[in-house]
């Protein structure tokens, strides 16, 4: 214990630590943690690639896929554009990993969409790209836990009916490890990341081995052809719908700049060379899986994978090397919703910080996680998991729109504070809430590299949004405003709260004079006494109040009251119909309205506590009746007094 004397007053300091209890769930999520731990549960950069780039990596294993359903539909000679097409998509990457490798040097507390749109477009923007990536990250969750299903059931035919309790069964256990801390989850993920980095290339390897020896071959007995819609011509439409498809491998990509705060020192170094380690793997699996695709001549099919029918190809049919990469492929998939576990809980907390969504969002729980929100990403994902049934295809048209505009606004919210950098003298700064922007003898050179980035990703945005409003694009277009909506109610109601809390002009307290208290009996006996001599100790203006819906039992009650209730007038409520609140209620009006501005009701209301809880139903809880009630009356007071009953 220390006292330190400030402003003539003494504050005392008690070491209040306490070991928290063992509950049932300790055993699932771990020992809780200290506040002083969180510098120990941060990660390096290989650990890191697993947290945060699982969800980019995992998208080739459908990327390709997605793009070959929509190209199916100019018929076979369209499917040779997907290789031109994931060149495209590869150069896109570059210049979204180019323009965030500056975010994350910029921002070297975290710093995705919201924080750098915040800073520099301001409010409405930041909190279009906060909704866009929040609804982004269910998708994510939901498209990749339902592309690791159709992974594992193109292995297992015999499980395709089971797809949405598996898929929702996988959900749950992400979350659990998630809830374990951002440590615990990266050791759980590393090995099998690894893995499917390994099986891939190793897959790629053999490919174009057999490829430039002439030995590669074509799928054998693929999966019958499923067309999502009528046959097109091969045109410009066509292509560009192809095109938005195969851009859901770039979803994921931000999620580095948002979970700097989680790498070791030095932070924004680690962060940056993860993101470079992430872009080649991305960019090379890209281009390999689409190119032996194309060649091996695989059929887009919800039936089998294109991973499946590549590997089953270039590792002649089912053999161990097969079981092994369709096990990885499934692995990474469900993984890739780490990736949104990782930073779904963060980026609410930045929002709820600011007083855009409830501010529990904020508290981190046992294992130093936002647990709250990892909960709630879990529910949503489940409810998006069961509406489209754990299908692929009928997900990614919601899919990539958010993370698009998200790289929009966060590229544009760059490319101004270059511009304002460049407008700075050597010397001088702007200190903003996430970061101190200085002068930069390159800043033109950023600017440019931003904006290039910005205008690509809108245009892309765009393509998305034509191509895709149709097939469901739309739903997101609408949800994202609603949220922002939301977003706005939630800050309001904040800022009227503090308003309201507020001590400047708030003058001198009034002083209570009188406390009026009303002390509610159903009978006399011990309880009631008990609350009786509480009641004493607020005031000598007492009146006991008892509702009248039995003349006898009232009969008894008042004889009782003459021997006990030491001399406190009792104030009797007839109720010929047999309610009990109400005539109280009106009491309690008639009192209020006769009352000073200087007095206060206290309602002292005796409550049984049964020792075993599963007592409780037996007693009426007319404290919290009366709390419900006249919650949201000034000056009335409502106190339990409770008496402890076997």
């Amino acid at each position: 214990m220390s006292i330190d004397h400030n402003n003539g007053f003494a504050v005392q300091r008690r070491d209040g630590k306490r070991t928290p209890p063992n509950f049932w769930w300790n055993w699932l999520i771990g020992r809780p943690l200290q506040t002083a731990d969180a510098p120990h549960q941060t990660i390096g950069k290989v650990i890191g690639l697993a947290v945060f780039a699982s969800d980019a990596l995992s998208s080739t294993a459908y990327a390709t896929q997605e793009m070959l359903v929509i190209l199916a539909l100019g018929g076979a000679a369209a499917l040779h554009l997907s290789f031109p097409l994931s060149i495209a998509i590869v150069l896109l990457l570059g210049i979204v990993i180019l323009s965030y490798e500056q975010t994350v040097h910029a921002y070297p507390n975290g710093a995705g969409s919201y924080i750098v749109s915040r800073d520099n477009l301001g409010a409405l923007p930041s909190l279009i790209a906060a909704a866009a990536l929040l609804i982004d990250y269910v998708l994510t969750v939901a498209v990749s836990i339902s592309s690791s299903v159709a992974q594992l059931t193109s292995a297992f035919e015999g499980l395709f009916p089971f797809r949405v309790e598996i898929a929702i069964g996988l959900v749950i256990f992400i979350m659990t490890i998630n809830l374990r801390g951002v440590k615990e989850s990266g050791r759980a993920f590393a090995l099998p990341t690894y893995f499917f980095i390994a099986m891939m290339y190793i897959m790629l390897a053999v490919g174009f081995y057999r490829y430039f020896t002439h030995n590669l071959g074509v799928v054998v007995d693929p999966p019958e052809l499923e067309l999502i819609g009528p046959m097109q011509p091969i045109g410009f439409f066509l292509i560009l719908r192809a095109f938005s498809n195969g851009t859901s491998a770039l979803t994921g990509v931000e999620a580095i700049s948002d979970g700097i705060t989680a790498f070791r020192e030095p932070r924004s170094k680690n962060a940056g060379m993860t993101l470079i380690w992430l872009s080649v793997i991305l960019g090379t699996l890209m281009l390999g899986i689409t190119f032996l695709a194309w060649k091996t001549g695989v059929v887009p099919s919800e039936a089998e994978t294109v991973v499946s029918q590549i590997g089953r190809t270039i590792f002649r049919d089912r053999s161990i090397a097969y079981f092994l990469l369709m096990s990885a492929t499934t692995v990474i998939l469900v993984m890739a919703a780490n990736t949104a576990f990782a930073d779904f809980p963060r980026l609410g907390a930045f929002v709820a910080a600011d007083g855009y969504l409830p501010r529990q969002l904020t508290f981190r729980g046992s294992r130093l996680v936002y647990s709250r929100g990892i909960a709630a990403l879990a529910i949503l994902a489940s409810i998006l998991i069961v509406i489209f049934q754990a299908s692929v295809t009928r997900l990614i048209p919601l899919y990539a729109i958010g993370v698009f505009m998200s790289f929009t606004l966060s590229q544009s919210g760059m490319a101004y504070r270059w511009w304002k950098s460049g407008k700075l003298k050597p010397g001088e700064e702007i200190v903003e809430k996430a970061s101190v922007v200085r002068h930069d003898p390159k800043w033109k050179l950023k600017i440019a590299i931003n904006s290039f980035g910005a205008l690509a990703t809108f245009v892309v945005m765009i393509v998305f949004i034509v191509t895709k409003f149709v097939d469901g694009a739309w739903i997101v277009i609408l949800l994202i405003p609603l949220l922002v909506v939301v977003f706005w109610s939630i800050h309001r109601h904040y800022k009227r709260l503090a308003k309201d809390l507020s001590l400047e002009e708030c003058g001198t307290p009034l002083y209570i004079r009188r406390h009026r208290v009303i002390l509610p009996i159903g009978g006399v006996h011990r309880g009631t006494l008990a609350a009786l001599r509480y009641a004493r100790q607020l005031s000598d203006d007492i009146t006991a109040v008892h509702v009248s819906i039995d003349p006898d039992e009232t009969e008894k009650i008042q004889k009782k009251w003459e021997t006990w209730g030491e001399g406190v007038r009792l104030v009797i409520l007839d109720s010929p119909y047999r309610i009990l609140i109400e005539p109280l209620i009106r009491y309690i009006d008639e009192i209020d309205h006769d009352r000073k501005p200087d007095e206060v009701i206290s309602i002292v209301v005796p409550q049984f506590v049964p020792r075993r809880f599963w007592t409780n139903f037996m007693h009426a809880r007319n404290a919290d009746t009366l709390r419900n009630i006249l919650i949201n009356r000034e000056n009335i007071v409502i106190t339990e007094v409770p008496y402890v009953v076997d």
